[in-house]
């Protein structure tokens, strides 16, 4: 079983979505944001970055980030942290959010589970996929869909770039849904997908 960290940004959401139930249990530690830089990642085999963590905290994280998955270990970047701007080959277009479309009666969000076989997609369905959209990702060949729709990817791993190690990033923020009591549809995402991270295999170091 992998070993799991997360990084706490110190807001209301990352509070609830880490530290307590359902979703505690997942993570074996929890690293303060401003603590990352003195703290061995290498301990680590899965790295979680939970959704809207402050993107100009990260940056100067960056070579820190990219040395722990070249070294083997799996880095998971969540929606609105904006990991285009702090690694390269990184392709992201945001979109105008629906926040109320089944309400309104509007054409909603059809996101579909490209690769249901990967181990985070197992219990995934797209229905947990579904409330709203902030953009897509446009993926290279090293960057396998994991969750699509008709305009382009909202999930995807890469196993290439930064070999031994991988990086799976995603458009969604359902840590913040959850940690807001907002959006149902956003904790049953994290149901499936959290208690899968031990089975996440990093490379051997």
């Amino acid at each position: 079983m992998s070993f799991v960290a997360a990084i706490d940004g110190g807001t209301y959401f990352h509070h609830r979505t880490l530290t307590e139930a359902p979703f505690e249990n997942c993570f074996d530690e929890i690293v303060y944001i401003g603590d990352v830089a003195k703290t061995d990642l290498s301990r680590y085999d899965v790295l979680f970055l939970p959704c809207r963590l402050n993107s100009h905290l990260i940056e100067p994280l960056k070579d820190q980030l990219v040395a722990y998955m070249n070294g083997g270990g799996v880095l998971i970047a969540m929606g609105e942290i904006f990991p285009d701007r702090w690694l390269e080959g990184i392709e992201f277009t945001s979109c105008q959010t629906n926040f109320w479309w089944w309400i309104t009666g509007e054409k909603g969000p059809e996101p579909r589970i490209s690769n249901p076989s990967h181990v985070l997609m197992k219990d995934m369905t797209a229905k947990a996929a579904t409330w709203h959209l902030h953009g897509h990702f446009a993926p290279k060949p090293e960057q396998e869909s994991l969750i699509e729709d008709d305009t382009g990817v909202l999930m995807f791993e890469d196993r290439q770039s930064y070999a031994p190690g991988r990086l799976i990033v995603t458009s969604l923020d359902p840590c913040y849904h959850h940690g807001s009591h907002f959006m149902p549809a956003a904790t049953r995402f994290l149901e499936a997908m959290l208690p899968r991270l031990r089975e996440l295999q990093s490379a051997p170091r």
